[in-house]
């Protein structure tokens, strides 16, 4: 399967657990998609944020078989689910640890986060938020957690996006 991550400042030949930013959608981790376009869409992003020059596409591969190894402790979620809000929710609070090395699950970009944030406010039920968020397509993100989980991931090459 390939992989991509997007990135503002640098080629990452050797992906690391990012520490900087806990309240992300799965907590501390290497973040990655399958979707060339939102990997894209993100480093563009970030680039505009810290006004960098170019923005880096890069590019890996992890073995197809990667959710059946049972030595990793890997947490899946399909679509967005009542449990995905939640576990999303509660790490953009900081209040979920996990020990899990590989999680995979939808992505709560901007528009996403938008309706989460109105669901926070108390405007709309459990319910009607989980109805909103499944009328929007809905990217994947597939986010490492551990060294162990990193050794699957194989860096293949960068693309410079100008």
């Amino acid at each position: 399967m390939i992989l991509y991550h997007g990135s503002s400042t640098e080629i990452v030949e050797k992906p690391r657990i990012i520490m900087g930013d806990k309240f992300l959608d799965f907590g501390y981790g290497f973040y990655t998609t399958t979707s060339k376009e939102q990997a894209v869409r993100w480093a563009e992003i970030k680039k505009k944020r810290i006004k960098s020059e170019n923005s880096y596409l890069n590019i890996y591969e992890v073995d197809d078989n990667i959710f059946s190894n049972h030595s990793l402790s890997i947490l899946s979620f399909d679509n967005s689910s009542p449990e995905w809000l939640e576990f999303v929710i509660g790490n953009r609070r900081g209040s979920i640890t996990h020990n899990h090395d590989i999680i995979q699950g939808p992505v709560a970009n901007d528009t996403l986060y938008r309706i989460i944030t109105i669901y926070e406010s108390g405007v709309l039920t459990f319910e009607e938020t989980i109805n909103r968020l499944k009328v929007h397509e809905l990217f994947d993100q597939l986010s490492f957690h551990s060294e162990k989980a990193l050794e699957n991931l194989k860096y293949k090459e960068q693309l410079v996006i100008c």
